[in-house]
């Protein structure tokens, strides 16, 4: 069996605290080999919240009396004063990572990222990026380096928003095929948004129908491709105006304008002001 974990007031005695909205008490994680059974119930459960992750194996959560099966990918939240009992076996080589947590807008917080409220279990995604961030939470928990408890607060955001984006990504009930060519085609645009990029072309490139692919495109990013291509363009041109000399022209040529009139218009139509007048303004 393999144990890591920290304590911010070095004891296993959970606790609440409301004079943060949102505060990491403790975390670790286990690994379980050889020993049989490692079974915990806490008949009254904690006063603060718990999150767990699966990252490997199998484990048992009884939730209202009833087991159930959690296996990697998935995660478990308790919430304050809701009965806790789970087992892991040795058998089933479990490796597990959790966190307790606590603040004064915890519930808010939760519902901001639209962590499922209605249930204890759900998917998460089996990503290294959970493992990485759980033993970086123990890591700043363990040495309290300065800045610590801002640092254990912005890993467990972190956390919830990847929790956000999967639910978000089931709940789009599409394929990962759809999935990886929309987010291929994104990193492509944001690559070579400004050059002369024709979307019939790039579609047909990648073995895709030109209606298909502008259908699901916006279905999933809210936006057409041109559009898509367009805030970038837009959004470099801001960052030019407001950080170099460049002038109009040589700033509309960056971004993928021949014609400097014609940028001036589709800056203007997307901003309300003229790029000069924008830059008149950024520097007041």
């Amino acid at each position: 069996m393999y144990s890591n974990s920290a304590y911010l007031k070095n004891s296993k005695i959970p606790y609440k605290d409301k004079s943060k909205p949102l505060i990491v008490t403790c975390c670790g994680t286990y690994r379980l080999f050889r020993k049989e059974k490692l079974p915990t119930w806490r008949p009254k459960g904690s006063n603060d919240y718990q999150l767990l992750y699966v990252v490997a194996g199998k484990t048992t959560f009884y939730i209202n009396k009833k087991p159930h099966e959690v296996t990697a990918g998935q995660m478990v939240l308790f919430h304050p004063y809701q009965e806790q009992h789970y087992e892991y076996f040795g058998k089933d080589k479990p490796e597990v990572f959790w966190v307790h947590f606590t603040g004064s807008n915890v519930k808010n917080i939760l519902k901001s990222y639209n962590i499922p409220m209605n249930k204890n279990i759900f998917n998460c995604g089996t990503y290294a990026t959970y493992s990485y961030i759980f033993k970086e939470m123990i890591d700043e928990l363990q040495n309290r380096r300065t800045g610590f408890q801002e640092l254990l607060e912005m890993y467990l955001r972190q956390i919830f928003i990847l929790i956000q984006r999967n639910e978000e990504k089931e709940n789009t009930q599409v394929s990962s095929y759809l999935l990886d060519e929309i987010e291929y085609a994104r990193k492509f645009f944001t690559e070579h948004y400004n050059e002369d990029i024709n979307i019939s072309e790039y579609a047909q490139s990648r073995g895709m129908s030109v209606s298909w692919f502008l259908r699901n495109f916006k279905h999933i990013t809210k936006k057409s491709p041109m559009q898509y291509i367009l805030n970038i363009r837009i959004n470099n041109a801001v960052s030019l105006l407001e950080t170099t000399d460049y002038n109009v022209t040589e700033i509309a040529a960056i971004i993928g304008y021949d014609n400097p009139l014609y940028f001036s218009r589709i800056f203007h139509k997307q901003k309300g002001i003229s790029p000069s007048e924008y830059r008149k303004r950024a520097k007041t």
